[in-house]
């Protein structure tokens, strides 16, 4: 079969739009092999390789002016075994691709993060999660990958087979090869029920650690400018299924979620003195509900409103103090911030280079609307993560460099040592990976 060549020299743009990108060449292959060969090419050409998702990362992990690698034609579910548990989908398909399949076949991820655009090679490579007292990242769900390295060599990696590659390639950051296909394990379809409520900032704040260990899966959102918080906890049910009411479900997902919040975000952004009294109103908007549905339902939400993103990841016990300092920052400084804060969990994992790797970890997500400058609120936020031994999330915004992060991670020379392994000639680098990993 043959490699689909689109329009060389045309630029490429993330999902935010803050980052561009002009690569010489832009393909789509269609299978590992033909991967292989635009590899092999490439290096002979003296050009790197990144491959790409639906760029929904904010950072430039994907950027390349080399070759540029589409996932259109790397689609589809290879496999499910449901004997070993397992389905095997192309690097390129979507995880909303991979969630209706498996539900048509009566199957189900454990866990999964907030939207299903991202193709599953990205949604792996840059540490998507969820949140989950006992499972969240979707990379730890992984039991094997096929990935081309820097020689054309096609790899498939488990713990049995490559354990040292399967390791570290979960989360690869598109540094160790070019992911073709990914396997994971999945269960019987289950339902959850989920149960959202408003709360306040203090009382989340002490209960907040009796919520985890209490619930599957919990979450919160804060709203900055007021005291008031958004919760969701979301269990395992027996049912029966009752999902959201047509009409209710999309006054709450899209118009109150998506299309009023767009508009709020529009009007902030133009007249910041007005967040404040936004945020109030906002922040008392969305009522509490329950339901219950299948899980991606539930996992997932539609998000419309472009924004630009940075998660850092703290040991689970430094969250709390961590967020009221976020708060005290922001009650002091001039900063108007329309956005609410993200709150999640996740459980120790053995990944390399995750963000959970060794530790019980809480994640908090600070967001900006598109086009508001985020540089001064990032950074304030950034410094206090930082203080609290901080992870900045693979994708999303930070300004951290390899020196930072080979003292936040105990195993990151082991990772650094296997990119050399892999690649010497760094076919598959960029700007971000010499930043974050080193020349």
């Amino acid at each position: 079969m043959r490699t689909t060549t689109i329009e060389n020299g045309t630029a490429w743009r993330n999902w935010a739009g803050n980052v561009t990108a002009r690569p010489v060449r832009t393909l789509a292959p269609a299978s590992a092999d033909e991967v292989a060969r635009i590899v092999t090419a490439a290096a002979e050409d003296g050009l790197t390789v990144k491959p790409v998702g639906t760029g929904h990362s904010f950072t430039a992990a994907a950027a390349t002016d080399g070759v540029l690698i589409r996932p259109d034609r790397l689609t589809g579910i290879r496999r499910i075994d449901r004997a070993a548990g397992t389905v095997t989908a192309a690097a390129g398909t979507s995880l909303r691709q991979l969630n209706e399949t498996l539900t048509a076949h009566g199957l189900s991820l454990t866990n999964m993060g907030d939207i299903m655009a991202q193709t599953v090679a990205g949604a792996v490579s840059t540490g998507t999660h969820g949140t989950g007292r006992d499972s969240a990242s979707i990379a730890a769900q992984i039991t094997a990958l096929e990935l081309v390295t820097a020689d054309g060599s096609v790899l498939t990696c488990s713990a049995e087979e490559h354990p040292e590659i399967f390791a570290a390639a979960r989360i690869g950051l598109g540094a160790l090869g070019v992911v073709t296909a990914v396997t994971f394990a999945v269960e019987p379809l289950f339902l959850i029920t989920a149960r959202e409520e408003p709360m306040g900032f203090e009382q989340v704040m002490a209960e907040f650690d009796q919520h985890v260990a209490e619930n599957e899966h919990f979450e919160f959102y804060w709203f900055p400018h007021t005291a008031n918080c958004n919760t969701k906890r979301n269990n395992r049910s027996a049912g029966p299924a009752r999902p959201p009411g047509r009409v209710s479900g999309w006054v709450e997902d899209e118009l109150l979620s998506n299309g009023v919040f767009q508009a709020a975000c529009s009007v902030g952004r133009a007249v910041p003195a007005l967040i404040p009294g936004i945020a109030r109103v906002a922040s008392r908007a969305l009522s509490a509900r329950t339901y219950t549905d299948i899980p991606y339902k539930v996992f997932t939400t539609p998000r419309r409103v472009r924004f630009v993103e940075m998660e850092y990841a703290l040991p689970r016990e430094a969250a709390m103090p961590a967020l009221r300092e976020v708060k005290a920052m922001t009650e002091r400084s001039p900063l108007r911030i329309g956005f609410p804060v993200e709150v999640r969990t996740a459980p120790a994992d053995d990944i390399t280079l995750s963000t959970a790797s060794g530790r019980d970890t809480a994640y908090i997500a600070v967001h900006l609307y598109r086009g508001t400058p985020h540089q001064a609120y990032f950074t304030a936020v950034e410094r206090i993560m930082t203080a609290h031994g901080g992870r900045p999330h693979w994708g999303k915004l930070h300004s951290r460099d390899a020196g930072y992060l080979a003292g936040a991670y105990p195993r990151f020379g082991e990772f650094t040592a296997l990119r050399d392994r892999l690649d010497p000639g760094r076919v598959f680098g960029n700007a971000y990976l010499r930043r974050v990993l080193g020349e």
